[in-house]
C-alpha cells in the first residue's frame, strides 16, 4: 500500500514542532557545590584517591600551622622571656613580638632613622609608577612611561643616596638593608633584564655571524654558572679590571650582576616566543616594505611577547627571590636582615628563627603571588589561549 504525496505531507506535519521547549535545569547532582566536587575532585578513581590524600595532608598540616602561628603564638612582649617555654610554663608557638620590634630594621636596614622618610617616599613613588604602568586604562600612560623610566630612577637615586645641594645628607649604600635592598635590586633588575634580554634574543637570531656569536657566548656563559658566581665576580673580579683607586659601589655591583644573570635567561624566553611566530608573519612584514626595526617593533615582538607572558613573569618571580643571594657581597636584603637578627641576645629563643623565616616567606609570597595574578590577568586580556 502506497501513500500519495499529499498524505505524506500531512503525516510529516504531525512530527514538526512549531515551538521551542523551555530549557530544563541540569540534574541537581551536577550543579552547585556537589556538581563542582564531582567534576573537579571526584571525576575518576585516581582523582578520588588524590583528593583523599590531599585532604589528609591538609588535615595533618593545617592544625599544626594554626597552633604554631595563632593558638600558641605570643603576641605581646618586650624581650625573649615572653617567648621562652621555661618562663611561660607552656608550649610556645610563633614569637611575633620579635617581628614587631625589629620591623623597622627589616624594612630599612641600618638606614639613618631621621632620614627614613626618604625611603617611605621612594616606596610611595615606586608604587605610583608601577600602578600607573600596570593599570591599562590609566589616563595619560605616555606620561606614566616618562615618569617610570626617567623621572622615577633619577629622583629615587637622588632621594636615597642624598645630595647636599638640595639639603639631603648623603647615605652610603652599606647602610641600606631589608626590604629597601630587595625592592631596589629586584625592580632595577626586572626593568633592565627585559629590554636587554630582547636584544640578546634578537642578536642570537641575527644573520650577522659576529653579533650572533657574541650573543650566544654571553647567554651560554651566564646560564652556565650560578648566580652566586656572577655576584662574586661582579664584587671581587670586576674591580680588578678597573684603574687603581676606582671605587665601585657594592650595591651597584649587585644590581649589575643580577641584571646580567636575569637577562641571559630572559633572552631564551623571548627567543622561544620568536621561534613560535609563523614564517608568514615575517614574510608579510617584508612584503609591506617594513624595515627590520619596524618589523620587529610592530609585527613580531608584540606577538612573541604575548606568547611568552608566563615565562617572562616566571623569570621576574625568580629574580625577585634571587635577591636573597646578595649576602655573598655583604648586602643584607629582607631575608638577610631577618637572619642577622637571630643572633640578637634579647630575642634568642628556639621560636625566633622559625618566626622570622615565616614572616620573610609571607612577604615574598605576597609579592610573587601578586605578579602571578597580574600575569593571569594579562593572559586573559590578550587572549593568549592558555588554559586557566
Amino acid at each position: 500500500m502506497t501513500m500519495s504525496e499529499g498524505d505524506l505531507a500531512v503525516t510529516e506535519l504531525h512530527f514538526v514542532r512549531r515551538e521551542t521547549l523551555a530549557a530544563r535545569p541540569a540534574p541537581m547532582a551536577m550543579t552547585g557545590a556537589i556538581g563542582w566536587l564531582r567534576v573537579n575532585l571526584l571525576s575518576s578513581p585516581f582523582n578520588i584517591a588524590l583528593t583523599i590524600l590531599i585532604a589528609l595532608l591538609f588535615a595533618w598540616a593545617i592544625p599544626e600551622l594554626l597552633k604554631f602561628l595563632v593558638i600558641d603564638a605570643v603576641w605581646c612582649g618586650t624581650d625573649r622571656d615572653a617567648c621562652r617555654e621555661i618562663v611561660q610554663h607552656r608550649e610556645i608557638g610563633a614569637c611575633w613580638p620579635f617581628v614587631y620590634e625589629r620591623w623597622s630594621y627589616f624594612v630599612y636596614g641600618s638606614y639613618p632613622i631621621p632620614e627614613r622618610w626618604r625611603v617611605d617616599m621612594f616606596f610611595a613613588m615606586l608604587a605610583l609608577g608601577v600602578g600607573w604602568m600596570l593599570w591599562l586604562e590609566a589616563p595619560r600612560r605616555d606620561l606614566g612611561s616618562v615618569y617610570f623610566f626617567l623621572v622615577l630612577p633619577i629622583s629615587s637615586f637622588i632621594l636615597l643616596t642624598g645630595w647636599r645641594a638640595i639639603g639631603l645628607a648623603p647615605v652610603d649604600t652599606t647602610l641600606w638593608g631589608g626590604m629597601l635592598v630587595t625592592i631596589v635590586v629586584a625592580s632595577v633588575g626586572i626593568v633592565v633584564s627585559l629590554p636587554l634580554g630582547i636584544l640578546l634574543a634578537l642578536g642570537r637570531r641575527s644573520h650577522m655571524p659576529a653579533v650572533r656569536l657574541v650573543s650566544v657566548i654571553f647567554i651560554e656563559f651566564v646560564r652556565g654558572v650560578p648566580l652566586v658566581t656572577v655576584l662574586f665576580m661582579a664584587s671581587v673580579m670586576l674591580p680588578l679590571f678597573l684603574p687603581p683607586g676606582t671605587y665601585f659601589d657594592k650595591l651597584l655591583r649587585a644590581i649589575v650582576g643580577v641584571a646580567i644573570f636575569a637577562s641571559a635567561y630572559m633572552a631564551e624566553v623571548i627567543r622561544g616566543g620568536l621561534q613560535a611566530i609563523p614564517k608568514g608573519q615575517f614574510e608579510g612584514a617584508d612584503s609591506l616594505g617594513l624595515t627590520y626595526t619596524q618589523k620587529m617593533r610592530l609585527i613580531i615582538l608584540p606577538q612573541a611577547i604575548k606568547l611568552v607572558i608566563p615565562g617572562i613573569v616566571s623569570e621576574f618571580i625568580g629574580l625577585f627571590k634571587d635577591t636573597t643571594l646578595v649576602y655573598v657581597i655583604g648586602m643584607f636584603d629582607l631575608l638577610g636582615s631577618v637572619q642577622q637578627n637571630f643572633a640578637d641576645a634579647r630575642w634568642a629563643t628556639a621560636q625566633t628563627p622559625m618566626t622570622g623565616l615565616v614572616f620573610a616567606g609571607f612577604v615574598y609570597f605576597v609579592f610573587c603571588a601578586g605578579m602571578s595574578r597580574y600575569s593571569m590577568f594579562m593572559e586573559r586580556r590578550l587572549d593568549t589561549g592558555h588554559k586557566r
